[in-house]
């Protein structure tokens, strides 16, 4: 069994905010149905780090769901900035069922075992953003977070954090984010959400001891990135 991540997918296949629009994404559903299918196999894992779709309600993304789900593989998913149709746990779980989207599983306050590690992980928020609203934003998603984490080390396995914004950019820290991470003792972290040129700033490498990875949609040219 193998284990990929891949962000930001941001499919639209039932809305009109197709990404064909913008530089690299051109043909992008395509190509990811092609880089996906050739490298996933339906034992394997496929953890996606939040931005799955545009639809502004559960029921707006049955067709991106459904493209999901004929997809080989198990899916894990984390909620993105633009996840719009994001809801309770208990109504998206009902969804899932009704549809049948029996490959697809919701991260949230929660953790899953997957080979020799436990997904764990939140969305993160905006290291920079500093008025009233956001810093209350920030602190609920650290301990979300932290609480996501506790989850995975319940299992004994060792806790790999995805998220969806960065925790480190462009030489500087998410702090509230970066200590439940070393609190912890986190030694690999996978996000996505940059894009472009912010992407050329995204720090990819070992960050105060923990290896930290970009894995945006389009930074991986629409193809799963292999973790183990």
């Amino acid at each position: 069994m193998s284990v990929f991540a891949i962000a930001d997918l941001h499919l639209s296949l039932g809305g009109d905010k197709s990404m064909d629009v913008f530089p690299g994404w051109e043909d992008y559903v395509r190509r990811l149905e092609k880089n996906w299918r050739a490298a996933v196999a339906p034992r394997d894992t496929v953890v996606l780090p939040g931005d799955l779709s545009w639809a502004m309600s559960l029921q707006e993304a049955v067709p991106d769901f459904s493209f999901l789900e004929s997809l080989p593989g198990h899916k894990i998913i984390l909620k993105g900035n633009h996840d719009y149709w994001w809801t309770t746990m208990r109504k998206m779980n009902v969804f899932l069922k009704a549809h049948d989207f029996s490959t697809i599983t919701i991260l949230h306050n929660s953790a899953v075992p997957v080979g020799s590690f436990a997904v764990c992980g939140s969305r993160g928020w905006f290291f920079d953003d500093r008025e009233p609203g956001d810093r209350k934003i920030l602190l609920r998603e650290a301990g979300r977070l932290d609480t996501s984490i506790r989850q995975a080390e319940k299992t004994g396995l060792e806790p790999v954090a995805f998220l969806h914004y960065p925790p480190v950019y462009s030489g500087n820290e998410c702090s509230e984010l970066m200590e439940v991470l070393l609190r912890h003792r986190i030694r690999r972290c996978f996000y996505g959400h940059l894009h472009g040129r912010a992407a050329a700033s995204a720090f990819q490498g070992e960050y105060r001891g923990i290896r930290m990875r970009l894995v945006s949609a389009d930074r991986l040219h629409f193809a799963p990135f292999l973790i183990e």
